[in-house]
């Protein structure tokens, strides 16, 4: 190798070791698992309803179909979306870690109800509180503009260790 070989190489693990070490724990509840057990795959083929509706149920995850990514377990229905996700994690992983998107947006991590949830521009986006969602959905792009801002400054800081209010999974599915 040329000198020119290794300083590519030297400047790609930099920037691979660096990217890895700045992303920001996800959000893990008391069931050990990322999104409180739910399928992050079934989201995209739900039915989304209209902003200030109620929004369909989750698909609760399997306990027995898993894969990791960014230090937490993701549960899936069924070994096929387990494959999509681990084809391509980042697309279907929720925003934020999987933290409440408006809190992010308000500069916080604070934990997200996975029934509190909506695809925008083919990203998952959850949310805490009912009251939150009526916050969120008044400017969901202007919201979502602040959070990308603010999540540069706080996405190292450690996940939100706080308890979903007034929820409980029945996720997964053993």
């Amino acid at each position: 190798m040329n000198r020119f070989t290794l300083a590519v190489a030297a400047a790609v693990s930099a920037l691979t070791l660096g990217t890895a070490a700045m992303a920001g724990d996800q959000y893990v509840d008391e069931t050990g698992f990322a999104v409180s057990g739910y399928d992050v795959v079934a989201y995209f083929d739900l039915e989304m309803k209209p902003v200030g509706q109620t929004q369909t149920a989750p698909v609760a995850g399997n306990a027995d179909i898993t894969a990791e990514y960014n230090g937490a377990t993701f549960a899936f229905s069924t070994e096929e979306n387990r494959d999509k996700f681990v084809a391509d994690p980042a697309r279907f992983a929720p925003q934020y870690d999987g933290h409440c998107a408006y809190g992010v947006a308000k500069g916080g991590k604070v934990p997200a109800n996975p029934y509190l949830w909506r695809i925008v521009d083919d990203k998952l986006y959850l949310n805490i509180t009912e009251n939150v969602v009526g916050f969120w959905e008044e400017d969901i792009p202007g919201n979502i503009t602040l959070s990308e801002t603010n999540w540069v400054s706080i996405e190292e800081d450690p996940a939100s260790d706080r308890t979903i209010p007034q929820f409980t999974s029945a996720a997964p599915k053993s």
